[in-house]
Parts: C-alpha cells; sequence; structure tokens
C-alpha cells in the first residue's frame, strides 16, 4: 500500500497550554501515520530514520475531525521517503484544511535491526513525480547541510 489516511477526533487529552492540540502530539500521528505506510509497503517492521522540513500552518483545534495521510514520495534501496500531510476542521462541515505537513524517512530492518531491501516505487501521475522530485530535493539539501 503506498498511502494511508488516519482519521480521528482531537481529544482534550492533547491539549497544550495555548488550549490547541500540543505540537508533540501531531508529530506522534505524523510518526505512526508514516510507519503504517512504510511498514505495509515494505511488509516488514521499519525505523524513522530522518524527519525533516515539518511546517506547522494552522492550530488544531479540540473536538476536529484530524486526517493524517502518510504517502510514499520516493525509494530508495531500503528507505522509504513518505510525504504526510496532516489536515483538521470542524467534523459538521466536513471542511478541513492543511494544518502541518513533513518528509520523514523510514528504513526497512530485519530483526537484528539490518537494513532489508524494499520494492521500489514508481510515481505514475504528474503529481507523484512532483512529490518524488520535491523528497528527493529536501533530502539533498539536508545531505549537503549535514556536512
Amino acid at each position: 500500500m503506498s498511502s494511508i489516511t488516519l482519521r480521528f477526533l482531537a481529544e482534550p487529552s492533547t491539549v497544550n497550554f495555548g488550549g490547541n492540540v500540543h505540537g508533540g502530539t501531531v508529530m506522534k500521528w505524523i510518526d505512526e501515520a508514516g510507519y503504517a505506510c512504510a511498514s505495509s509497503w515494505a511488509k516488514r517492521y521499519c525505523v524513522t530514520v530522518y524527519v525533516g522540513g515539518i511546517r506547522f500552518h494552522r492550530p488544531i483545534r479540540i473536538g476536529d475531525l484530524v486526517e493524517v495521510e502518510a504517502r510514499i514520495a520516493y525509494t530508495g534501496t531500503s528507505s522509504m521517503n513518505i510525504a504526510v500531510e496532516v489536515r483538521s476542521g470542524d467534523i459538521k462541515t466536513g471542511q478541513l484544511h492543511t494544518t502541518t505537513e513533513c518528509l520523514i524517512v523510514f528504513v526497512s530492518v530485519d530483526a537484528s535491526g539490518k537494513p532489508v531491501p524494499v520494492d521500489p516505487w514508481q510515481p505514475l501521475t504528474p503529481a507523484d513525480v512532483a512529490l518524488a522530485a520535491r523528497a528527493k530535493a529536501q533530502l539533498d539539501a539536508s545531505r549537503a547541510t549535514a556536512h
């Protein structure tokens, strides 16, 4: 499966001092959706090795419907680059807005933690091609600044 969407209501237990969902909670949701997408693609356990470009656009309010969509953007030998978009809004209207987005890289590993190859993902639509190019450019940029 090259994408997955988690849907749920933002609960009061996730509130921060400002009265909105805590950013750390949103990051947890992002990691969970990314893991579900990566492990379903790899058909095995995967580990998070990179989270980058996280951007918080707007707050999530308690009681909002939340969608966390994770989709394969690019694959390497054993890695999967997952683009994650979080949307939220009033469940009564069904109108959702992008609240957060980022890129996560997962690596497929065996029982001893060694990387295991994954099937390559091929972008089929122009939107997929553009997403793959953005993911690769972001990773290349992060590697360039790491040295």
